[in-house]
């Protein structure tokens, strides 16, 4: 939302053109068309992440092991 708000202050006060907003921003004009566009009501868009499985997951034993067995070594050098 913080973003949204920022590029229309800059485009309705300052009277920036797009390039310049981009240029300032980093984000793409095509973005910058579409927010400038839609109505002040909307909620800004936001990253939604997939629920899945870990890739780490086969090896979580194996991970849990080996993480045991270093830190019985490490104990057993500091003595």
């Amino acid at each position: 939302m913080e973003m949204l708000g920022k590029i229309r202050r800059i485009h309705l006060r300052e009277n920036l053109s797009l390039r310049e907003i981009t240029k300032r921003t980093g984000l793409s004009r095509n973005t910058m068309r579409r927010w400038l566009r839609t109505p002040e009501e909307v909620a800004p868009p936001t990253y939604r992440r997939s629920e899945g499985p870990v890739k780490l997951d086969a090896f979580h034993t194996a991970l849990a092991l080996a993480r045991v067995c270093l830190l019985e070594c490490a104990i057993e050098i500091r003595r």
